[in-house]
């Protein structure tokens, strides 16, 4: 797993583009796992603390439960209005719960105090923008330390696939 910082370094233009959709829009979905193995989703919504991606979520609530147990997740950013032309970014990894008071003190400030809820930082391990523009289906992935890949499709004609260095 790897931090949003590291996502910055090794794809900038990507992560630029990503940011940009978790802030065009408060609401996103949050994929989890419950007790019995199901998914859970759930409305959710994320913020940079620092150079940190962050789920802040009510105490108790059964997300934090889903992560406490099994920490993986994904997140599916809201497309927006009509157009895909911006691109709609899933990210996937694993969460850590930030427990320690100081830690939360100094990603949260003067905000809330540790204990009003539950903070975790968003690690990935894997990040995707999937955008449609002039009729060409375009999804840019990328994993940690692995190089970017593209693939374009036009209309319903085979992809393409481009390895982005």
């Amino acid at each position: 797993m790897t931090t949003w910082q590291q996502f910055e370094t090794e794809a900038p233009m990507l992560a630029a583009a990503v940011q940009a959709r978790l802030e065009d829009y408060n609401h996103h979905v949050l994929a989890t796992m419950r007790r019995d193995g199901s998914p859970r989703l759930s409305g959710t919504e994320v913020e940079f603390r620092g150079r940190d991606l962050t789920v802040g979520m009510m105490l108790g609530a059964a997300k934090a439960r889903d992560l406490r147990r099994d920490p993986r997740y994904a997140l599916h950013t809201n497309p927006g209005d009509a157009s895909m032309e911006e691109g709609d970014a899933k990210l996937s990894g694993v969460a850590a719960e930030v427990t320690d008071p100081a830690e939360f003190e100094a990603l949260v400030g003067d905000e809330s105090p540790a204990g009003s809820f539950d903070l975790f930082l968003l690690r990935l391990n894997q990040v995707a923008l999937t955008a449609v523009r002039n009729d060409v289906l375009i999804i840019e992935s990328w994993r940690p330390g692995k190089p970017r890949v593209r693939y374009e499709r036009v209309k319903n004609g085979p992809a393409v696939r481009i390895v982005l260095r």
